[in-house]
């Protein structure tokens, strides 16, 4: 598990909660892994207490699955909870590309194009590695840049559902289309295009959907049913 430091402000059950998230969302933490209460305490140097305040948090989320006796479990890829999470941002994520369309100034221009050229420049030097981290804070930069960055936070943790399966498709299917996506979206915002860029919204979710029949038959493991 990738562990990186307390921000300043956060408490020990918001820091618990941020790393888990984190590691499960990068698959460092792979479906149907064991947690242990104990070895997470002792890892983030925190208490049992907001250890386990976080592990009941991703459990209502489904996220994580705990079974009396047993333990807890990262829960495994659920395809209900997918194309729930893949609805919502399909919906989100249309209205606030448009949104941004009408918000953008030079600095969302200068911070979304520097993602963007940073992703063509990994994919160029195939440090594919770095793609997936860049496209989750495209995403997010694109609701900072509608001023709807709060949005984003509040429907995080069921998004972590879908983005799984978004890190497994470039992982496995290794479909890097989504770069050139990225740079067709940002092209649309930046010439205030709402209709394209809304469409090439729905087109870039859907790639995914498209992807999770040959992600399965590689990581079957990973999946439900």
């Amino acid at each position: 598990m990738r562990i990186v430091a307390k921000n300043s402000r956060e408490t020990a059950r918001d820091y618990a909660l941020r790393v888990l998230k984190e590691n499960i969302l990068s698959l460092e933490l792979k479906p149907g892994t064991a947690i242990s209460e104990n070895e997470l305490s002792a890892e983030l140097k925190i208490s049992r207490t907001p250890v386990r305040e976080a592990i009941i948090e991703l459990a209502k989320a489904y996220l994580i699955e705990i079974y009396p006796q047993r333990g807890s479990f990262i829960s495994l890829i659920d395809p209900k909870m997918v194309d729930e999470a893949r609805f919502l941002r399909k919906i989100t994520d249309m209205a606030v590309i448009e949104t941004a369309c009408d918000e953008i100034d030079e600095e969302g221009i200068k911070m979304l194009e520097d993602n963007v050229s940073l992703q063509e420049y990994y994919l160029s030097k195939g440090m594919t590695d770095k793609i997936f981290e860049l496209d989750n804070q495209f995403h997010k930069d694109i609701y900072v840049v509608a001023k709807k960055d709060i949005i984003y936070e509040i429907h995080s943790t069921l998004m972590i559902h879908f983005d799984r399966v978004r890190n497994l498709s470039v992982a496995t299917v290794k479909d890097f289309k989504v770069v050139g996506d990225h740079r067709k979206m940002l092209e649309a915002i930046k010439a205030k295009d709402k209709k394209t860029a809304a469409e090439l919204v729905d087109k870039h979710l859907n790639r995914y959907q498209i992807d999770e029949k040959e992600i399965r038959s590689q990581k079957p493991e990973y999946f439900k049913g």
